[in-house]
């Protein structure tokens, strides 16, 4: 899948889910999101660039939320 697009994807949720008052909520909505609604090669194709630097236009709401709620094994 197309590194770019799932950055695009998970901002859109990120940008979402960043108007709920309150943030430990929002954190936790958009990691819920992004583990039951993404297929796994998704998940672990983001998390694969997240490790590796490659990541960067991804807002840090997002990266946080992947972050404090890691995908299931």
């Amino acid at each position: 899948m197309n590194l770019e697009h799932l950055i695009r994807m998970a901002n859109q949720i990120g940008t979402f889910f960043a108007a709920m008052p309150d943030r430990a909520e929002a954190l936790e909505g958009i990691a819920n999101h992004i583990h039951k609604f993404w297929e796994a090669r998704m998940r672990r194709e983001l998390a694969a660039a997240i490790e590796s630097g490659q990541a960067e236009a991804l807002l840090p709401i997002v990266r946080e939320a992947l972050s404090k709620h890691p995908s299931p094994a």
